[in-house]
């Protein structure tokens, strides 16, 4: 047996594995996909503080310059 990973992209196609499986021809084993996760709970802690502390003193700056530009 081989296990593949399929992205369904109608509900029409889900019908027909889900008629397939019916019909004992395959074995849907995970029928959704959990909901991805934030990216800012994915990232969170991975910069070391001052690291961290560092770049949003940049982010700041960087904001203030852009606020008190003369055009």
């Amino acid at each position: 047996m081989e296990t593949v990973l399929v992205q369904i992209n109608n509900n029409k196609a889900y019908r027909l594995l889900e008629d397939l499986e019916d019909l004992h021809i395959i074995k849907v084993l995970k029928k959704s996909i959990d909901p991805q996760q934030k990216l800012s709970k994915k990232y969170a802690g991975k910069l070391p503080s001052d690291v961290a502390d560092e770049l949003q003193n940049y982010v700041d700056q960087s904001r203030n310059e852009w606020d008190n530009r003369s055009i």
